[in-house]
């Protein structure tokens, strides 16, 4: 098992930055890639961005690349995500996962999971 937990989410004017936070436990954590997604209001789960277990890997979705920036640090059993230049269309719930294989973007292929912190960007 792993347990994921988010933090460092609010409310922020848009054109602002956030860095998400996502601590980790239990098992190793650089045996797992890891990903981010998010969810807004009736609407489905969306891919945004995903890192490999060394970290040497990266894969972003669209809409957020040249904006977001995903890290970890193994050390630390932390993955973040830097979200600059937030658009009001960036606001919905930011959660973890991790993936015992390689870097996926559906979700289906995650196996934990975070609960989930709130960006509300703001126009």
């Amino acid at each position: 098992q792993v347990q994921l937990v988010e933090s460092g989410g609010g409310l922020v004017q848009a054109g602002g930055s956030l860095r998400l936070s996502c601590a980790a436990s239990g098992r190793t954590f650089s045996n797992y890639a890891m990903g981010w997604f998010r969810q807004a209001p009736g609407k489905e789960r969306e891919f945004v961005a995903a890192i490999s277990r060394s970290g040497g890997s990266t894969v972003y979705a669209d809409s957020v690349k040249d904006r977001f920036t995903i890290s970890r640090d193994n050390a630390k059993n932390a993955v973040y995500l830097q979200m600059n230049s937030l658009k009001p269309e960036d606001t919905a719930v930011y959660y973890c996962a991790a993936n015992s294989f390689v870097i996926r973007v559906q979700s289906s292929e995650y196996d934990y999971w975070g609960q989930g912190t709130q960006v509300t960007v703001s126009s």
